[in-house]
């Protein structure tokens, strides 16, 4: 473009006054790409508002076509659960896309070495998805940091597939779970999966990560799976105890199978912080109301219960009796505490209370089907977390 200043005419640049003159200048050509002492995003964290930064964090992803993660070291494989239907067409044409697990046995999903995160997981998990357990272990530690059904850990704990939309977790269809939560760790990342059914297991999965510097101040994952069915009457329900160090919790799954006829969900949640005995210092006003819905989450003109999902809570599954063999009203539900996270300095406790009505306005503690997943950061170490329930105990019947 041309320009007009004083009667002089410029080409495209910039102008600067010397001695009382205007005089033209060509202007500085645009860098592409900065200098690397420029670049000081990790890459951690991403979300829409930093998309747009440059980062020297490196992509990597776990998957049966790379079961490494090295750099340029996938589809590279001559054997596979996909070696038949690529036998006309060779190397790297999806010849191990999946694997088997047979019964027993556990298999190393991800080994990880170096500095990073986790920024998401995809999987595709076949067969008694109770009897699936998922573990994750963080910078060389003993005891796992996750230990959970894999279809509870990703809020599927009634083994039936149902949609699932939130920022933390998504399933979609057929049979595709999806986790986002970011997951750093400074020395290693492993994950496991164990097979305790009498039946082999076939995995699809992905785990896809960055290798990059994670600042002092990051927790590391957590989350714990408990189940109690029936619950003892006038006992309550614990969520999560035991935990040791600083952190903040982030969320809760609940698969909750109902024993009785009418509303269920009248008991309050509780958060223990940092020493409280017998009264907690966050107390929930009733169950649907701490999942972010109101009265009985029940839809007026149906008169029916309402499934719904949102980014940081739902009631996403309704499974409703049949008349015959699916006798009881069973319900998944979440709540992500990631616009509020629920901060601790030295421990943490949550309890939630199962209660129904009885005749004269009376409160009915409730015998339920109750499991659920508590979902948290925190420093290690890691506590040891109770005992799995057995095989028989966690299965879905």
């Amino acid at each position: 473009m041309n320009r007009t200043v004083l009667g002089m005419t410029l080409m495209c640049g910039f102008v600067i006054v010397v001695g009382g003159c205007l005089v033209a200048q060509d202007a500085p050509p645009a860098s592409s790409t900065p200098p690397p002492g420029a670049i000081t995003f990790n890459g951690l964290g991403m979300n829409m508002g930093n998309l747009y930064r440059l980062s020297n964090a490196q992509s990597r992803s776990i998957s049966p076509e790379n079961f490494t993660g090295d750099k340029g070291a996938g589809g590279m494989a001559t054997e596979g659960t996909g070696k038949g239907p690529s036998r006309d067409l060779g190397r790297g044409w999806k010849v191990s896309p999946s694997v088997v697990i047979p019964a027993g046995k556990t298999f190393t999903l991800a080994d990880i070495k170096g500095s990073g995160a986790i920024q998401q997981i995809w999987m595709t998990p076949t067969g008694d998805w109770r009897k699936s357990i998922l573990r994750m272990y963080w910078d060389d530690q003993e005891s796992p940091s996750v230990e959970c059904p894999v279809g509870d850990f990703f809020c599927m704990g009634w083994c039936k597939f149902t949609p699932l939309q939130s920022l933390a977790v998504c399933v979609n269809p057929g049979s595709a779970f999806n986790c986002y939560w970011e997951m750093p760790f400074r020395k290693r990342a492993r994950i496991t999966m164990t097979n305790i059914a009498d039946q082999q297991m076939v995995l699809y999965y992905q785990v896809n990560y960055t290798l990059t510097d994670v600042p002092a101040d990051a927790a590391y994952f957590h989350a714990q799976f408990r189940r109690i069915n029936p619950l003892p009457a006038k006992q309550v329900y614990t969520i999560l105890d035991g935990v040791k160090g600083k952190g903040h919790y982030v969320g809760t799954y609940m698969a909750w199978g109902v024993n009785n006829t009418g509303w269920w969900g009248e008991g309050e949640i509780k958060f223990y912080l940092d020493d409280d005995k017998e009264f907690p210092t966050i107390c929930g006003t009733g169950t649907e109301d701490y999942f972010c819905g109101s009265y009985n989450f029940e839809n007026k003109q149906t008169k029916q219960y309402q499934e719904f999902c949102t980014p940081y809570a739902g009631l996403h599954q309704v499974i409703r009796p049949d008349g015959v063999y699916q006798s009881q009203q069973r319900f998944g539900l979440y709540r992500w505490h990631i616009a509020d996270p629920i901060r601790f300095d030295k421990d943490i406790r949550v309890t939630i209370q199962a209660l129904g009505w009885k005749s004269g306005g009376r409160y009915l503690p409730l015998k339920d089907d109750v499991a659920s997943v508590a979902f948290w950061y925190q420093t290690l170490p890691t506590a040891a977390f109770p005992a799995l329930p057995d095989r028989d105990a966690l299965e879905v019947n």
